[in-house]
């Protein structure tokens, strides 16, 4: 395992995903600036900030409870550039590839989720009596 958050591979995506998120809507109409704009961001934000969190909680179920809310931003995130391409805030093909950038954070995302479920559902080993 990871001995940080910043060393998982899905963390590194998120933050691609983030990155993209903000260029992507770079060129929205300044009335947007507060509103699916900036939904868009705090959504691509959240999915880094939840994995991260999430690693640093104490215990497998808080962990897995933090990247559940991410993998919730990431769906978010992906019904929101459907709509943003539907408005003519971005073109088909921007929301196309950040799309499958999601996607490519949603498969590992998915895999940590499983690894810490098992952990959370291992019995705590008992001590001699």
């Amino acid at each position: 395992m990871a001995k940080t958050f910043e060393d998982l591979d899905v963390f590194k995506r998120a933050l691609d995903l983030m990155v993209d998120v903000y260029e992507a809507t770079a060129g929205f109409p300044q009335r947007e600036v507060y509103g699916l704009a900036a939904q868009l961001r705090r959504a691509s934000v959240s999915v880094v900030s939840n994995i991260a969190e999430g690693q640093g909680r104490l215990t497998p179920g808080e962990w897995r409870q933090l990247l559940s809310h991410a993998r919730g931003s990431l769906f978010e995130i992906e019904a929101q550039l459907i709509a943003s391409a539907m408005l003519g805030f971005m073109d088909s093909a921007t929301a196309k590839r950040v799309r499958a950038m999601a996607k490519t954070v949603g498969r590992p995302l998915a895999g940590l989720i499983a690894y810490v479920q098992s952990r959370e559902h291992r019995k705590p080993a008992t001590g001699n009596r």
